[in-house]
């Protein structure tokens, strides 16, 4: 594969963020709460705004989109703790540091707005994600919510894990 590079978009780029959102929901519609359908609807507006309430970032390779991944305020108060989520990888693009290289930007990225933390949300049986996660430097905290997304019947939880971005070591609330 070529080389990977991922950048930072601006509100003027909403068109591509919303192109690859698209594509994320289309193809993995059982990782997130929002649809393609309703998400296509949204206007110019709508989309303009949420490039200004966190930091959407595109992976390419070649010139085509293969990820994207967003770094916003975590929910809590704590302004020292960013929040990874979205966080999206194109089939054709898995496995080949598509995925590490988004989430290495979006650390970067939390570190230069003066977080401490970067959280990130994971099923907690989502074997993958979370051994991506713990391979990363994230590590799990006692915090938990029901996911919002359902796969079936059975409710399932979601586990914050935690990386740090400097020296503070410890582990915030979430």
């Amino acid at each position: 594969m070529s080389d990977i590079t991922v950048r930072r978009l601006g509100e003027d780029e909403w068109e591509q963020y919303r192109t690859a959102r698209l594509s994320a929901l289309e193809e993995s519609p059982e990782a997130f709460v929002a649809t393609a359908d309703e998400e296509r609807a949204y206007d110019e507006d709508f989309w303009r705004a949420r490039m200004r309430r966190s930091q959407r970032l595109l992976a390419e390779v070649e010139g085509q989109s293969v990820g994207v991944a967003s770094i916003g305020q975590a929910q809590e108060a704590n302004d020292k703790v960013a929040e990874l989520f979205g966080l999206w990888v194109a089939p054709s693009a898995r496995g080949t540091g598509v995925a590490t290289r988004l989430v290495q930007a979006g650390a970067d990225a939390a570190r230069e707005q003066g977080r401490t933390h970067l959280a990130y949300w994971v099923g907690s049986d989502n074997g993958r994600a979370v051994a991506f996660a713990s391979g990363f430097g994230f590590r799990p905290t006692d915090s938990r919510r029901p996911m919002r997304v359902r796969n079936g019947d059975e409710p399932e939880d979601e586990i914050a894990m935690v990386l740090p971005l400097g020296e503070d070591r410890g582990t915030p609330s979430l």
